[in-house]
């Protein structure tokens, strides 16, 4: 049984990419949210800085962007909330198991956070406008719910694995 996890973890460097590149957006998104906050809350107080009517909805978007997809990057890290204060009285194999059975409710969760998040973003999103930019679609609005979902299933799937392989690979003691 070894043998397909070591084919399998050929893929890993996919993994990978996909972490950096979604770190690399929450990064950016959040840049961008500093420096729109910044000028906004300048503007206010200084009269050659503009104040655009634009910042708020703008800044509120890219926040729940980065609030999702943060929560895709914590399902590869493990740092999500979980309870581990019964995991040292517990058999390590029980454990695994309880882990699997929460990577699959998180993996549903994904699915459906993918499918009803885009049906919300393509149709609700896609009727309505940004109250001070009407040419900018509420889609972009609605869209960090189906776009997080299939992050957080690229890495659950990625965790499950992992669990997985546990119950079958020994651990070595270096």
């Amino acid at each position: 049984m070894p043998e397909i996890f070591k084919t399998i973890d050929k893929i890993k460097p996919a993994y990978d990419i996909a972490y950096k590149i979604v770190l690399f957006v929450c990064k950016i998104l959040l840049i961008g949210d500093v420096l729109i906050t910044t000028m906004a809350v300048a503007g206010r107080y200084t009269p050659f800085i503009p104040d655009p009517a634009w910042s708020e909805e703008v800044v509120l978007t890219f926040m729940s962007y980065m609030a999702v997809l943060s929560a895709a990057l914590a399902i590869r890290k493990g740092s999500h909330i979980r309870m581990t204060a019964l995991d040292r009285y517990l058999p390590k194999k029980l454990i695994i198991v309880l882990d699997i059975l929460a990577d699959i409710s998180i993996l549903v969760l994904a699915v459906i956070m993918l499918t009803v998040g885009w049906k919300y973003a393509h149709g609700i999103g896609s009727k309505g406008f940004y109250t001070s930019m009407p040419t900018l679609s509420r889609f972009w609005m609605y869209f960090p719910v189906p776009l997080a979902g299939g992050a957080m299933i690229i890495f659950e799937l990625e965790a499950m694995y992992n669990d997985v392989k546990k119950l079958f690979v020994k651990e070595e003691n270096l």
